[in-house]
C-alpha cells in the first residue's frame, strides 16, 4: 500500500480497503472494473475530462434531478475530480496521484496515454510497483490494435449476434445488456487482483490489459466448442441451449417460464411434474442426444402441455420436484423480487445533492470483510479540491490550477450554472 495521504475521508470497507486506484476510464467497460474495486473497498479516484466530463453524464434520460441515471449507476462509491490533461497543471496533478497509487486503470483510444506522457513503459520506469490496466476495443497487439471498438462491434465480430435470435435464418440480434463492456470490466478487475497478488509476493508491478473483443469471445464457450469440434457454425435457437434439451422458455396459459430439464434426472422429474411420464419411453426423447436431434418435436409436445395450466401452477409443480425453473421477469419484477432484496442487490445510497438514490448492490459477499455501497456518484468536480489537498496542493496552488484551466472545482461549476 502507498501513502496514507490518498485515504478517503470516509473509511472504506471491504477486502480491498487501503488499495488506491487512479481511474481514467469513462462510459462502461472501464467504469465497471473500477466499480467492482470500489465496492470491495478500494479508494477509487475517478478523473474526468474538462470540459463536460464522462460521456455518460450526457446520456439520454432518465435523469435523477440534474444527473444522468446511467452515470449514477456506474460511478457510486468513487470520488471524482476534473483535470485537463492537455495542460501542464493537469499533468502535474495526475503525476502526483499516480505516485501515491497502487493501480491505474484507463480505457483511452489507442496511443492516447502515450501522447499525454502517461504510457505504460514510461510510468513503469518511474513506478515499478504500479499495476497499470488498459481496456480497449481489440487489445494492444494484433492487426486491429489501432481500431476503436464498441460493445455492438464486439458482439458482431465475436459471433454472438449470429447465434442470438429466434430462428436460424433470422437477422442478427444483439444481446440486450452490453455483454462485452461488462465482461471486459469484470475481467480487468480480476486481472488487477491477480497482478496485485503477484506484487504482494514479488514487489513487481505489471501491465494488465483486456478488450471488448476478448470479453465477447469468452462468452461463446459453448458455441466455440461446437465450432471447433464439429467445424459448423451454430445458429440462433431462440432461448434453447445448443447442447442440452429441454433447457429453454415455455409459455404457460398466463405467462412465460423457463425450465432446465437438461440432464436425465431433471428430465424425468420434469415429466413427472408435467404429468407426462409416457414421454420418457418415447424413442425420440430417451437420451439427451435424442432430444437434441428432435428438438422441434420436443418443443411442440412440451409447449402444448405447458399452455394447459398457469405459470404459477407449473412453477410450483416443478419446484416441488426439484427441477430448476423460474418465471421470465421484466426488469421491474426482477428488481422487486424477494430474493433480489434479501441479497441486497438493490440498495439505497446517499448522493451529495440528490439524497437517497437506488442502485444495484455488490454481487460478491464476504464473510469477514463485507464490501458496501457507501457513497453516491460524485457530481462534476466534487472532490477535486479535497483530493488535491490530500496530495499536498495548498489553497493558492489549487486556485492557480483552476485559473490555468487545469482543474474544475464543483463550486465553480455551480457558479457557471447560475451565471
Amino acid at each position: 500500500m502507498q501513502s496514507d495521504r490518498f485515504q478517503s475521508r470516509s473509511p472504506r470497507k471491504g477486502p480491498l480497503a487501503g488499495l488506491k486506484v487512479v481511474d481514467l476510464t469513462h462510459v462502461m467497460a472501464g467504469p465497471t472494473c473500477t466499480l467492482m474495486l470500489a465496492d470491495m473497498g478500494a479508494d477509487v479516484i475517478k478523473i474526468e475530462k474538462s470540459p463536460n466530463g464522462d460521456d455518460t453524464r450526457h446520456s439520454v434520460p432518465p435523469k435523477i434531478g440534474e444527473e444522468a441515471a446511467s452515470f449514477l449507476m456506474m460511478n457510486r462509491n468513487k470520488r471524482g475530480i476534473v483535470l485537463d490533461l492537455k495542460t501542464d497543471g493537469g499533468k502535474q496533478v495526475l503525476r502526483r496521484l499516480i505516485a501515491n497509487a497502487d493501480v491505474l486503470v484507463e480505457n483511452f483510444a489507442p496511443g492516447a496515454m502515450e501522447r499525454l506522457g502517461f504510457g505504460y513503459e514510461e510510468l513503469h520506469k518511474q513506478h515499478p510497483t504500479l499495476i497499470y490496466c488498459s481496456l480497449s476495443g481489440f487489445g494492444r497487439t494484433g492487426p486491429y490494435k489501432h481500431r476503436r471498438g464498441f460493445d455492438l462491434v464486439a458482439q458482431a465480430m465475436s459471433g454472438i449476434m449470429s447465434f442470438t435470435g429466434e430462428r436460424p435464418d433470422g437477422p442478427p440480434v444483439k444481446c440486450g445488456p452490453p455483454l462485452s463492456d461488462i465482461t471486459a470490466g469484470l475481467l480487468a478487475s480480476m486481472g488487477i487482483l491477480a497482478a496485485y497478488t503477484h506484487r504482494l509476493k514479488t514487489g513487481e508491478g505489471q501491465w494488465v490489459e483486456t478488450s471488448l473483443y476478448e470479453a465477447a469471445l469468452v462468452q461463446t464457450y459453448w458455441q466455440s466448442t461446437i465450432a471447433l469440434a464439429a467445424g459448423t457454425a451454430p445458429r440462433a435457437m431462440g432461448s434453447a441451449h445448443p447442447l442440452n434439451a429441454p433447457y429453454q422458455a415455455f409459455e404457460a396459459s398466463d405467462g412465460w417460464l423457463v425450465v432446465g430439464g437438461a440432464n436425465k434426472k431433471h428430465w424425468l422429474l420434469m415429466l413427472e411434474a408435467l404429468g407426462a411420464s409416457e414421454l420418457a419411453a418415447d424413442p425420440r426423447f430417451v437420451t439427451g442426444a435424442d432430444r437434441m436431434a428432435h428438438l422441434k418435436e420436443l418443443e411442440a409436445v412440451l409447449s402444448e402441455r405447458f399452455r394447459t395450466r398457469s405459470r404459477a401452477h407449473w412453477l410450483a409443480a416443478l419446484d416441488e420436484k426439484g427441477v430448476p425453473c423460474g418465471p421470465v421477469h421484466d426488469m421491474l419484477e426482477a428488481l422487486s423480487d424477494p430474493q433480489t432484496l434479501a441479497r441486497e442487490m438493490v440498495v439505497e445510497v446517499e448522493h451529495s445533492t440528490l439524497g437517497a438514490v437506488k442502485t444495484i448492490g455488490l454481487p460478491v459477499k464476504f464473510s469477514e470483510t463485507p464490501g458496501k455501497v457507501l457513497s453516491g456518484a460524485p457530481v462534476y468536480g466534487e472532490h477535486t479540491s479535497e483530493v488535491l489537498a490530500e496530495h499536498g496542493f495548498d489553497q493558492k496552488q489549487i486556485e492557480a490550477l483552476e485559473k490555468e484551466g487545469a482543474i474544475v472545482l464543483a463550486s465553480g461549476r455551480r457558479e457557471e450554472r447560475v451565471a
